[in-house]
């Protein structure tokens, strides 16, 4: 196999920029087919993104013999199912996130890709941006020192811009994905933080459902203990007031801090009472730097950029936060 050929499950709003053009960019990678239930809109999305074939049915797209990888960016409900059925058909799989409803699930895509011998990545796409490599580096280069502890805080009004917009708001509903706007958002702070700090010692967390306006909670705090002796505290509203949204993350070391958003596109270093501020472009297609590294993976020239085991250990913690 010397060329990546995609097919998108569930090409909806997320796949317009995000992530669906990057599979045309990327290279050795091309887009083939998509599938949407809605087969108008497939049909349309296909239209206007020059993709050669469309489907309404995953089955169909899953067994087309010219797609030798599967992208699965549907709401979390059907990620398991697909996952395990594109493995099965020896197709490498490529999954949004969060991975799967719960931990379980996706405990169980992991057996299933291991049943198989079909690579399976996880899409927590900020590890490969600049900005948090640029973190990662100077975690590494203990720029501030040694690492003591990390606060994060994302308080958002319920009108968030953050937050995805579709015409469904599945992202409310616990059944479609596994929660609420914590689930949404938070993966891909939880995956970074194991990504910087390594294997977790233990943790707890807090949930609740402050104004009953749906079934989901909309205040979640946690607490990590990583092995290495690095605290990491986060909380997460998603009903404060407009002035009052933050989106921030602080790690403290022995000399100083960095300080940074998740959705931003500036660092800040702290270290002996002076301000380094470093800037960086958004990106056009936010997963298009990840996509590359998979695309590499799929193709045996690279590894793999976030396994099926280290998506389960961010679900555990969803599991653990919100239980």
């Amino acid at each position: 196999m010397s060329e990546i050929k995609w097919g998108i499950i569930g090409c909806g709003d997320v796949t317009e920029v995000k992530s669906g053009p990057a599979f045309n960019k990327a290279p050795n990678s091309s887009l083939v087919a998509v599938m949407r239930r809605n087969a108008a809109k497939a049909e349309d999305y296909a239209k206007r993104h020059q993709v050669p074939r469309w489907y309404s049915d995953a089955d169909q797209l899953i067994n087309d013999p010219e797609v030798n990888a599967i992208y699965i960016a549907t709401p979390p409900l059907q990620h398991e199912e697909f996952t395990i059925k594109a493995l099965a058909a020896g197709k490498p799989v490529y999954v949004e996130k969060p991975m799967a409803l719960n931990s379980e699930a996706a405990k169980r895509m992991v057996a299933a890709a291991h049943q198989y011998g079909v690579k399976l990545s996880v899409a927590h796409y900020r590890r490969e941006q600049p900005l948090f490599l640029k973190i990662k580096t100077l975690l590494e280069e203990k720029a501030i020192g040694d690492i003591r502890f990390v606060n994060l805080q994302m308080l958002q009004p319920q009108q968030s811009d953050l937050i995805a917009r579709s015409e469904e708001n599945w992202r409310t509903n616990p059944e479609i994905a596994g929660g609420g706007l914590f689930h949404d958002l938070a993966p891909h702070q939880l995956d970074l933080m194991g990504y910087y700090f390594g294997e977790i010692e233990k943790f707890d967390g807090m949930a609740l459902n402050q104004t009953g306006q749906n079934q989901v909670d909309d205040l979640v705090t946690g607490h990590i203990l990583f092995k290495n002796g690095v605290v990491f505290n986060g909380t997460w509203c998603f009903t404060v007031a407009e002035e009052d949204q933050i989106d921030h993350c602080e790690i403290y070391g022995s000399k100083g801090k960095i300080s940074f958003p998740m959705f931003g596109h500036q660092i800040k270093v702290f270290v002996d009472g002076t301000e380094e501020r470093l800037d960086f472009l958004p990106l056009m297609h936010v997963e298009q730097p990840m996509i590359e590294k998979v695309v590499a993976y799929f193709l045996n020239e690279g590894k793999n950029p976030c396994s099926g085991e280290e998506a389960v250990k961010t679900m555990e913690l969803l599991d653990g936060f919100t239980r």
